[in-house]
Order: structure tokens, then sequence, then C-alpha cells
């Protein structure tokens, strides 16, 4: 199992360390692993970032070895519609064998958080965020998977603490999944979303659909925080891989490498 999507310390909004992640993962099983460590640029220029220094995540992770578990060093870099230049110049910094691409904002505001569902009803903050995520997919080129395309399902603050049907968004979705497969673009199987908004983010109608469009990359990632989420329904996940595209894929040096399944 592959999970390749994980926060530690070197994250804002964790304070697991990344040796605890290493013993964790050998526990579970899991045979391949990627750091992704926010770094977020807020969706307008003035507003607070959440970065870290390249310094502090080298020595976070370079010196990490395991005997069971393969660590691969990755980012989760957040797109946005002014950062492209910035978010570019950052990779450059250093060697990455993984970009998750991942859309945190929309009108400059984060859909997790409350401010963002102010005066506008469900139906109306998706809307704005597949824009917004179709705006920054068309700009951003720089990125090896999209991150959690349903990410505006997850919110507590949702107002229905729901999903939608990829039939509900087709136009929007489908764009978005055009311009990745032109870009030759991967998709990510997020599980994170299954505890909070009760499906896959995005789930298997939208997978399916990428598919059909000539989608071929997809990754698999818990979005882990601490430990306790770590390969959370990575099986499941692997099932839903195997399905529609008959593998899974993990990367090297911005290369995949697809694993039949």
């Amino acid at each position: 199992m592959f999970d390749y999507h994980i926060h530690t310390s070197i994250s804002f909004d964790s304070e697991e360390s990344p040796e605890a992640v290493i013993k964790e993962a050998e526990k579970l099983g899991l045979s391949e692993i990627c750091f992704t460590d926010h770094h977020d640029l807020n969706g307008k220029p003035d507003g607070v970032h959440y970065l870290f220094t390249l310094e502090d995540y080298s020595k976070a992770y370079d010196h990490l070895v395991s005997d069971k578990v393969k660590i691969r060093r990755g980012i989760e870099m957040g797109l946005t519609l002014w950062n492209k230049e910035v978010a570019e110049e950052f990779i450059k910094g250093r060697e990455f064998d993984f970009v998750l691409g991942s859309v945190h904002y929309a009108d400059g505001y984060d859909p997790y958080f409350p401010e963002f569902w102010d005066g506008i009803d469900f139906r109306q903050g998706v809307d704005k965020y597949l824009k917004d995520t179709i705006e920054c997919v068309k700009l951003h080129d720089d990125f090896d998977v999209l991150g959690h395309l349903t990410y505006v399902f997850k919110s507590t603050h949702n107002p229905t603490h729901s999903t939608l049907p990829y039939s509900e968004v087709r136009d929007m979705a489908d764009e978005i999944m055009k311009i990745l497969v032109a870009k030759g673009k991967g998709m990510e199987i997020n599980t994170s979303g299954v505890d909070k908004a009760g499906d896959f983010l995005p789930s298997i109608d939208y997978l399916k659909r990428f598919r059909e469009l000539g989608g071929e990359i997809v990754t698999i990632g818990s979005d882990a925080h601490d430990v306790s989420r770590l390969g959370q329904y990575s099986k499941e996940a692997m099932a839903m891989a195997k399905e529609v595209f008959g593998h899974v894929c993990t990367f090297e040096k911005r290369k995949p490498i697809f694993h039949k399944l």
C-alpha cells in the first residue's frame, strides 16, 4: 500500500514528527510513503501565508531511512491565481520526488473555514471553488497530481456535510479533468473525505470520468496530519484504483511509476 499525502510538523497544521510517521508506516505495512507538507500561499497576495523553509525541510527529512518503507520527499503546493512564478521558483530550490498541486482558496478564502461560506449556500460554495480550480489548473504547470479535487466537500462548515456526485457538477469537473489530461497531470484519491464528508475526494464517479477522458496517473493519499490517520482507507482506495485504472502511481524525481493492481 502507498500513502502519498502526509503532513508532519514541517506543515503549519501538524505537530507530528517524521520519525513517528516512519515507525507507524512500518507497523502498518505500507510499502512507500511521500511527505507532502503544505507550502500554502494565501489566495490573496497580502494574506497570511503558511510556508516552510527548504533548510527546515531538509533537516527534517534528508536523514530518514527505513529498510521496510520506501521514503519519498514531496510537497503540497497550494495553487492560487497569483503565485505561479513564486511557486515555480520555490520548487526549483530542491529536487522533490513529487509535487501535489492543491487548491485551498477561492476568492481568497479557504472553504475549510467559516468565512468562505458567509452569505452563500452549499451549491454556491461548490461552484465558487470549482471555478477557481479551473483557473488554477489552467495557470499552473509545475505540479504532478491535483490533490483532492472535491476538497470543498470536506469542510466542517459545509452546510450539508455531504458531497455532490459528478453528474451535479459535470461541466466544471470535465473542464478541470480535460486540462489535467492535456497537461499530462494526474488525480489523487484522497481518503480524508470518508470520515468528514462520507466519501473519497473525489468519489469513484469522478475517477471513472477522468479515465474516460484519458487520465492515467492516479495516486492515493490519506492527508494525514498525525499517525492515527496514516494509510487510512488505503485498501479501499486501492480497490477503487484497480477497478477504474488497473494501476496506482508513485513518483521518483517527478516521474510517475505505474504499479499494476
